[in-house]
């Protein structure tokens, strides 16, 4: 009778048999050679072994690398402080680590890119938290004296083989996806520079901007119907509207909701408040929902005829409104990290804009581009979640 805590709930095809429980120290030697010489590599928790020159890191270590560990190409390298974390790899390179790490190499009958997938799951790095030692997370410490004695449920060396070769593929794809879609998001910010900049120009248009103030081609929109039973949102300099309830695991407006201001699609909102990415605030168009409840201290407001949002929305985007709104600010933040710009000061701010028609060409360009930027990231995260269905599932 099989034994069914040793079969995994997903399996390729032809293969049947119960996985064996084996002990670390069956399955790998640990390799000790040191040198000075070759290249330094380094283990992360995200991307395994890399080189270290790739890393935007200071190189702390010592002119003297006589004690660094040797890596040879298919061997596993570990942190062993920070394996409860995640950070081990196969490594696709030759080279030397520091003495900080420890050195893996399979035996026989042992498939390196499998167990450096197995050692990545949840569960197993559970187990290496469980097993490693110290009295503080600062000093467990899993060197190999301790690892080769977990015990760990493997297959036959074929279905390891190929099981390494399902994810090599996931993982070959994920990479392409990220590299992909920071290539397009460097592109928009590329296009972005260059076309508000009046750099480039779409074919037709040579008329020059002209500057306008907002409350020239903008209205305020303020108050609400009383209708509280709206969706409450707040604005995320980098993600836009967010649902307080998706933010903050709760709707925090409180008796203020009855305040908030009524936002309905296409019509904007100015978050005045200063962040690392928005030292200035944010400016972004309701599109989620058909209407919507905003804070009140938002500076909320409609575009005017013959001017479109999308353009606003990605004018601020690129930050060119930023020296206008500098003037504006007197003094720090207030306690509600709000900056002290008033809505009438805001709506006098000058901006540089083209004609309606070139408004909407560059805002339909934009909202191509970041339709293109939302499948990418998309596909990559159903790749990163069939990555992480197929780690719980294909595993024992």
């Amino acid at each position: 009778m099989k034994n069914e805590n040793l079969v995994p709930k997903v399996r390729f095809k032809g293969f049947s048999d119960p996985w064996e429980q084996r002990k670390l120290g069956e399955l790998f030697n640990e390799r000790k050679e040191k040198s000075s010489q070759g290249e330094l590599l380094s283990v992360t928790i995200n991307s395994g072994i890399v080189k270290f020159d790739t890393l935007d890191r200071k190189n702390n270590s010592s002119a003297d690398k006589s004690n660094y560990r040797v890596v040879r190409y298919g061997d596993i390298a570990y942190n062993s402080m920070r394996m409860w974390q995640g950070a081990s790899g196969l490594s696709m390179y030759n080279g030397i680590v520091s003495p900080a790490y420890t050195v893996i190499t399979p035996r026989t009958n042992t498939d390196a890119g499998f167990m450096a997938v197995n050692f990545k799951r949840k569960s197993m790095i559970q187990v290496f938290q469980r097993n490693s030692q110290g009295l503080t997370s600062d000093t467990w410490n899993l060197k190999f004296p301790v690892l080769k004695n977990i015990r760990i449920s493997i297959p036959k060396i074929t279905e390891q083989q190929i099981i390494t070769e399902l994810f090599t593929v996931i993982n070959n794809l994920i990479a392409a996806n990220e590299d992909k879609l920071e290539q397009l998001k460097t592109l928009k910010k590329l296009m972005m520079q260059k076309i508000f900049s009046q750099e480039w120009r779409f074919k037709g248009f040579t008329d020059p901007w002209e500057q306008r103030k907002l409350k020239n081609i903008a209205i305020r929109v303020r108050g609400n119907d009383g209708r509280m039973e709206l969706p409450t949102l707040t604005i995320s300099a980098t993600q836009g509207w967010l649902n307080q309830k998706d933010r903050f695991s709760e709707n925090i407006a409180g008796k203020e909701q009855k305040n908030y201001t009524l936002l309905k699609k296409g019509q904007l909102s100015y978050n005045h408040g200063n962040s690392k990415t928005a030292k200035y605030g944010a400016v972004f168009k309701l599109d989620i929902y058909t209407e919507a409840l905003v804070p009140r201290v938002y500076h909320s407001f409609t575009v005017k005829h013959n001017n479109s949002a999308d353009f606003i929305e990605y004018l601020f985007a690129t930050g060119s409104p930023n020296r206008e709104l500098r003037k504006l600010v007197s003094s720090g933040a207030r306690m509600d990290g709000l900056l002290n710009i008033s809505f009438d000061a805001f709506f006098n701010i000058n901006l540089q804009v083209p004609i309606a028609t070139e408004q909407m060409k560059i805002a339909k360009f934009f909202r191509k581009t970041d339709n293109l930027i939302a499948a990418n990231e998309d596909k990559l995260n159903q790749l990163k979640k069939l990555k992480k269905y197929l780690m719980q599932n294909m595993f024992v």
